[in-house]
């Protein structure tokens, strides 16, 4: 028998790679699903990709946890395919895109005030103090406002350090819209908005950049989503809700938040901050995924389309663990009905 050459073999290997590459497992590559936006629901995010990948692996996902502002953008410049956001974007904003955006409500979360005291003491705050915090009105962990609503703890003579967001963000959206609607002072200084002029205190970026500052800085004081509270871990207050009780922020809380407040809106730009529920949370609000209804690349958007009905169907059991809250079956299926068909 004869002993094929070097050379043999090297062609060998040729014709075979060009036979790879032309069969059809050989054409076809997973398609790259970019999407950028909110860090808020990253923590759920993160575990969505990677289970569903498993679940699907035709298909892979890029996400940029860049801030709900940034998401915005970048899907208006169409640099990604999806984009992630926990403020709805503007009117302005909308007429301005290339083709309609639908907002797509995927879970509910909470902005938590963590702090950082000696002894991590339980901390009770109402709306009118945790204004008055923002606007720099209280400056001190001593003052007598904080001390009569927690007459069970003896807080600290210590300078108050507000710590807020320096980047363009959802969470912003969320706390500075819950403040708008508890107070007349802030609505009226500072308004709400991803992004807002702040009377006091430091910025960060990010929702680890406010958990770092908090862990690091005596005094602090700031807003950063729920989950990423729990992972640092850093205590959070509760805080007095519009039926005058103190309710810690949690998935249960949450969905009383949703369970009491309008969901039937067409277009699903809802807030659900300052809640009427006896348990609602009342700093929590929707974070969305941003699609264009008709977008550019067909096999994208199919897959890109599965993804979300899984999300809005079992990969609702994932959010709780994260500490995120599922939609309430209503708002999912009237959400899940809405769905674009891609032709």
């Amino acid at each position: 028998m004869k002993i094929p050459g070097p050379w043999s073999l090297f062609f060998l290997l040729v014709l075979a790679l060009l036979w790879l590459s032309s069969a059809p497992w050989g054409r076809e590559s997973k398609p790259l699903i970019n999407g950028a936006g909110a860090s808020f629901p990253f923590p759920l995010y993160a575990r969505w990709f990677a289970t569903y990948e498993r679940l699907d692996p035709t298909v892979r996902f890029n996400y940029q946890a860049i801030g709900s502002g940034g998401g915005q953008q970048q899907l208006l410049h169409q640099t990604v395919d999806f984009g992630a956001s926990d403020s709805p974007v503007r009117q302005a904003i909308l007429k301005t895109a290339p083709e309609k955006i639908l907002h797509i409500p995927m879970v509910a979360g909470a902005d938590a005030l963590a702090y950082n005291l000696p002894g991590s003491p339980p901390l009770h705050l109402g709306p009118e103090t945790i204004a008055d915090i923002f606007l720099g009105r209280i400056d001190n962990w001593n003052d007598s406002r904080l001390a009569q609503i927690n007459p069970n703890i003896q807080l600290p003579s210590l300078p108050l350090v507000v710590v807020h967001r320096s980047d363009g963000s959802g969470t912003t959206y969320i706390f500075t819209d819950y403040l708008a609607k508890v107070s007349s002072e802030w609505a009226r200084i500072a308004g709400r908005g991803t992004a807002v002029r702040w009377p006091t205190g430091i910025g960060a970026k990010g929702n680890e950049g406010v958990a770092g500052q908090i862990r690091s800085l005596p005094g602090a004081i700031g807003y950063l989503e729920l989950a990423f509270a729990v992972q640092n871990p850093l205590p959070y207050a509760a805080v007095k809700n519009r039926a005058g009780n103190y309710v810690l922020p949690s998935p249960e809380s949450m969905t009383q938040a949703m369970a009491s407040s309008p969901l039937e809106r067409d277009d699903f730009r809802i807030s659900i901050a300052d809640a009427s529920g006896p348990g609602a949370y009342p700093i929590a609000g929707l974070t969305w995924l941003l699609l264009y209804e008709k977008p550019p690349d067909r096999q994208k958007a199919e897959k890109l389309l599965a993804f979300v009905r899984w999300c809005l169907t079992d990969g609702q059991a994932l959010a709780s663990s994260l500490d995120y809250a599922p939609l309430p079956p209503r708002l999912r299926e009237r959400v899940l009905a809405s769905l674009p068909e891609i032709r």
